[in-house]
């Protein structure tokens, strides 16, 4: 019997409350990413921020990285917004990580501000503060609602490919790619908005800007488990 693709997620380091803890300092990651993992015939692994090296790579299928608080505007050579909000040790552990994965064509999935972190890593910028381009919060429409919006995607790519027949899908965040880098731009909100991202050179690196871990159809995760078990 074959053992499940271990699909690496990348975690946050968040003052969380539980029991009769509060404001301790833990690594989590919203159980819907594993959920979907799971679901897709994978294992999910937490991988907590970690920049001394990236030798887990080597014994993952797949590498997923996860979506939270804004890539530093340092690592694409711009001065902070005020309205920016990074996780410096988030950005070195996981740009080590997505070295690793790219170097060893592991598969990857940027969701969200994944994915912002997969165009930076190739060479390209972000809006810091997406309103301030398209005049308006559709893409975060209130903390904590997801808005929803129409996407469509470049024909014959490998978003159109995974994502064939889907019309809309869910969002949160504040910023956006702004210049994909050595990457290829494959999906676009009504208002022109990067919403997926790919490598053809590379068997699966693809981000998304939605969330998929919380739809009911989460085919980018299950696209990503599936590339994944080839290595198996």
């Amino acid at each position: 019997m074959s053992r499940r693709p271990l699909i690496g997620v990348s975690a946050y380091v968040e003052p969380a409350d539980w029991a009769v803890w509060r404001g301790v300092r833990a690594v989590l990651v919203p159980e819907a990413y594993s959920r979907a993992v799971t679901a897709a015939g994978g294992r999910a692994v937490v991988l907590p921020p970690d920049d001394v090296d990236a030798d887990v790579v080597a014994v993952l299928d797949g590498l997923l990285l996860a979506g939270g608080a804004d890539v530093g505007s340092v690592r694409y050579g711009q001065p902070p917004d005020p309205r920016t909000e990074d996780r410096p040790d988030r950005d070195a552990g996981e740009l080590a990580l997505l070295a690793a994965a790219l170097a060893g064509q592991v598969p990857v999935l940027g969701v969200c501000r994944g994915m912002q972190l997969l165009a930076v890593a190739y060479g390209g910028t972000l809006h810091q503060h997406l309103p301030d381009v398209v005049g308006h919060e559709e893409h975060r429409p209130a903390p904590g609602v997801y808005g929803a919006h129409a996407v469509r995607f470049a024909p014959g790519s490998l978003a159109a490919s995974v994502l064939a027949g889907v019309e809309q899908v869910n969002s949160y965040h504040h910023q956006a790619v702004a210049d994909p880098g050595r990457l290829t731009v494959t999906g676009w909100a009504g208002d022109g908005v990067v919403e997926a991202v790919e490598d053809p050179a590379l068997p699966f690196v693809l981000g998304v800007q939605w969330h998929p871990e919380n739809e009911s159809d989460p085919r980018p995760i299950t696209a990503l488990v599936r590339a994944a078990g080839k290595r198996v």
